[in-house]
């Protein structure tokens, strides 16, 4: 069976508080985009098996979070078998287009459906939340709002039918270390949902804090994102920690042309 994990982009992005168990309290809406992996398992014998192609994947087998969610789903089924998996990678890592966390999300969507699970997305989202902040917005996979670590999610009506993205990765990795280190918790001075509700006033209210203190570091990243403005786009903001940036135009820019090194992705959004 397979499966193919999505990534997705933030408008805005907020960090509220420092909690006491080390992390952070969030505000942002999170996007799906079909910029995609592969993910393809199927019943093994033997152990569990692992095997990878696409970009390549930093550390040891278990450690990633897909096989993390098997044997998460393995202590409360132990009746399921162990599987072969292929992951091919597309979606850059360290780029704060969530890609780890939504292969680890399409894991257990897939597990579930494999080994005749019948668990409801409630109970997918509170195993994918141990996984990770992020992946359990992947369950539902539909435009949310997330809080807390990112895990409390809130349906909200974004559309951005028919507009044009054009998304940007400079290959730098930015660590959470790096990206937190600069921040300042603070809330936010407008109100998310109210925001959202008119394109008018992205550009102007719709901030990703981390810009603040990755942009100084990384330049070329800022740069990026006056780009894609001078291009013609409404909006455009680097995406959660990472140093992916992306911008929204109204209609397909002409013209744009970027460094062969970089990795370009777009698309027409449904």
């Amino acid at each position: 069976m397979i499966t193919f994990p999505n990534a997705k982009i933030n408008l805005g992005l907020s960090i509220l508080s420092k909690r006491k168990d080390g992390y952070h309290d969030i505000e942002s809406c999170m996007i799906p985009v079909p910029l995609l992996d592969a993910l393809e398992m199927i019943p093994s014998n033997k152990k569990l098996e692992w095997n990878s192609s696409g970009l390549q994947i930093p550390g040891m087998p278990e450690d990633n979070l897909v096989c993390k969610a098997y044997y998460l789903l393995k202590k409360d089924f132990p009746q399921i078998p162990f599987p072969s998996i292929h992951l091919h990678k597309n979606i850059p890592m360290g780029a704060g287009l969530g890609g780890g966390s939504a292969d680890a999300a399409f894991a257990l969507k897939l597990m579930n459906s494999l080994f005749e699970l019948h668990l409801d997305d409630f109970f997918l989202e509170e195993y994918a939340a141990q996984l990770g902040s992020d992946c359990a917005f992947f369950i539902e996979n539909t435009p949310k709002i997330a809080r807390g670590r990112g895990e409390i999610l809130e349906e909200i009506d974004v559309d951005l039918k028919g507009s044009h993205l054009v998304l940007i990765n400079p290959g730098i990795h930015i660590g959470t270390k790096e990206a937190y280190a600069g921040v300042t918790p603070r809330q936010p001075m407008y109100d998310l949902p109210e925001t959202l509700a008119d394109r008018g006033l992205w550009k102007d209210r719709l901030v990703n804090d981390f810009e603040a203190s990755i942009f100084p570091n990384h330049p070329e990243i800022e740069q990026i994102k006056y780009q894609l403005y001078d291009a013609g786009a409404f909006y455009a903001a680097m995406s959660g920690s990472g140093s992916s940036v992306f911008g929204i135009f109204e209609k397909k820019p002409e013209n744009l042309k970027w460094d062969r090194k970089l990795f370009v992705f777009e698309c027409q959004m449904d």
